[in-house]
This record gives C-alpha cells, structure tokens and sequence, in this order.
C-alpha cells in the first residue's frame, strides 16, 4: 500500500495517515507494522512489542481506542517468533481481500463456538450477502440492532464497491450489541475493510410491547 500511494503522489512529501484513510486503509505506524515485529532481533521481547504496537494502533486510530488486545505476555517468546513466521509464509500476491476474507473466516468459527453458547447466533455470510443483495444499500444510513462482528456492514460496502462508489462515502454505519468482546470484534472487522465504528456500541435490543 505504501509503495502504491507514493507512486501515486509525485511531490517528494512523506506519506502519512490522511493519506491511507482518504484509500478507506487502515492506517498502521511504522512500529506497529508487520515486517518491523517480523525482523525483531533474536532475545527481543515479542510480547511488548506487539502490545506496543496494539498502542500505537489505537492512537492513530480513534475508533479503535481501548478494542485492542494487550495481553500478548501470556504467550512464550518462541510462541510468538514461530507464528510471526507462520504468517510471514502467506502469499502477499493473493487477488483481492485476501486477509479481511481469512479474518471474517475466524469471525465465524469463534462466534459458532463461543458464541451460541450464550444464546447467541453466527450468521453465515452467504446469508448476509443475500439480504445485502436484496435490500442494496446503494446510500444512507445502516442500522444493525445486533451487529455481532459486523458482516452486515462488511457485505453492505462490498456492495458499494461493486457499484464503483466510495463505501465510506455513501454509507453511515449505526450498530449494537451486547457483549463487549463482540462489539470488539466489530470494531476489529469493521477497521481492517477501512470503515468507521465510531457509531458501534454496546447496548441491547429490547422487544417492546
């Protein structure tokens, strides 16, 4: 990404956070970016310093303040060494939304694992993709009384995109739900496709009658 945006600005300014959100990106400081937590040396302490790098995200990302996980030090240092490795294998020439699709994948598996046991219910994005497609939500206001990790936003900016507009531009996202880890995970979702969740909150809905 930041090798497209220099290409794409032929000024000899430096590349900064108002120009991967105006590209609907996730912004991520340098110390909190991938490659830098890759190349660490031998004896550093891992565990600081992905949860530094949670720090530095939330700062330089409003919406994401206090979302993140911080508890990287329950981990062995040859834990996190090992994994870092695991994803450093992954292909970065994968056509499309390739990691905000592995992403939504773990969504579903920890909400039909963890969450049902709650009384509550994962949504399949097959499903979700179909009432987006029903509904098209070409512009305006999305309301989700229970949001759960956010793949009706997801699905409804994909939807957006396919019509050549700017999803943060056409839509204003409005969300609930009532566990705070899982208006967590949203926010998460919701920060890795670009879009806000300043509007996302935990809260329930109740049948009034």
């Amino acid at each position: 990404m930041e090798q497209r945006l220099s290409k794409a600005h032929s000024t000899r300014r430096k590349i900064g956070k108002a120009d991967y959100q105006a590209e609907g990106v996730l912004y991520l400081p340098p110390e909190a970016r991938f490659n830098y937590l890759l190349n660490l040396a031998e004896g550093q302490n891992i565990a600081k310093a992905i949860n530094d790098a949670m720090k530095a995200i939330e700062a330089d990302n409003e919406d994401l303040k206090d979302v993140l996980p911080r508890n990287y030090a329950a981990l062995a240092n040859s834990t996190l060494a090992e994994l870092l490795k695991v994803i450093a294998s992954v292909p970065m020439d994968i056509e499309g939304d390739a990691f905000g699709r592995i992403y939504e994948y773990f969504l579903g598996e920890f909400a039909m694992a963890e969450g049902q046991k709650g009384g509550e219910f994962f949504t399949p994005s097959s499903i979700v993709k179909l009432i987006v497609e029903v509904i098209e939500p070409f512009h305006g206001r999305i309301y989700d009384p229970a949001c759960g990790s956010g793949g009706m936003f997801v699905q409804s900016a994909h939807f957006v995109e396919n019509h050549r507009k700017n999803p943060n531009a056409e839509l204003s996202i409005y969300g609930q739900e009532k566990t705070t880890e899982t208006v967590r995970l949203c926010k998460m979702n919701l920060a890795v496709h670009g879009l806000s969740s300043e509007r996302v909150q935990r809260g329930s809905f109740q049948r009034r009658g």
